[in-house]
């Protein structure tokens, strides 16, 4: 049986703390542009957006038989830098985690984003005390974060069912089955909220709603 409480939350970063979807569809549009491919707006972008990336490179036209997918990646993240220089936290992340630090619960964060871009970026935005792990990815390619989360929660000692991984993204939902945890999806991230509640888990629609279900966890109400 599953524990009552969770004694660990797990964050996603990228939609899920990080509101980073406008620098992430203007990166992969001016790469389309260039190639004289169809652009994406917001909800197609959310409708097709998935793990592996190079799946969705695929999806929108990119022909990876005649190019590299190395390059490609490091052309998308140069882009994609540079425009979420200044891109903010989700509206309520910061004092969100403040809350939950202060409630005593710790808190650690697992990304498909390379190590060095993820602590780049929590560094940046004064966030990185809130986080008692950050594992992130040695690539670029943005594949699965599976293998990260096993060790991670190795690392945590961590009783799989005693954490709750909180994210935006059917790869979270999927994740977090493999590992065994406990899971929150929020919606407004890179996934439409359909495709998320045809995982059968509950799904938050802003980190408002996040706050209030982790609360109900906390004190032992049931999920729905």
């Amino acid at each position: 049986m599953r524990p009552e409480r969770i004694t660990h939350i797990i964050w996603d970063w990228n939609g899920t703390l990080f509101d980073d979807i406008a620098a992430c569809v203007g990166s992969i549009n001016q790469m389309l542009e260039q190639r004289g491919l169809a652009t994406l707006d917001y909800e197609r972008y959310r409708d097709i957006f998935g793990f592996p990336v190079l799946d969705f490179y695929v999806e929108v036209g990119f022909d990876l038989d005649n190019e590299d997918w190395d390059g490609l990646a490091r052309d998308y993240h140069d882009r994609y830098l540079e425009m979420s220089r200044d891109t903010p936290l989700r509206p309520g992340s910061r004092a969100l985690l403040q809350r939950i630090r202060t409630a005593g619960i710790p808190m650690s964060l697992l990304s498909a984003s390379e190590q060095s871009i993820l602590d780049d970026m929590l560094e940046h935005r004064g966030i990185s005390s809130f986080f008692h792990r950050v594992y992130g990815l040695d690539n670029l390619h943005a594949e699965s974060k599976l293998q990260v989360g096993r060790r991670l929660l190795a690392d945590l000692g961590v009783e799989p069912g005693a954490a709750l991984l909180v994210g935006d993204t059917t790869h979270d939902y999927d994740v977090a089955s493999e590992l065994g945890c406990r899971c929150l999806l929020m919606a407004g991230g890179h996934q439409s909220k359909p495709r998320l509640e045809a995982c059968g888990c509950t799904v938050a629609s802003d980190l408002d709603e996040v706050e209030r279900i982790i609360e109900d966890i906390l004190v032992g109400k049931p999920e729905t």
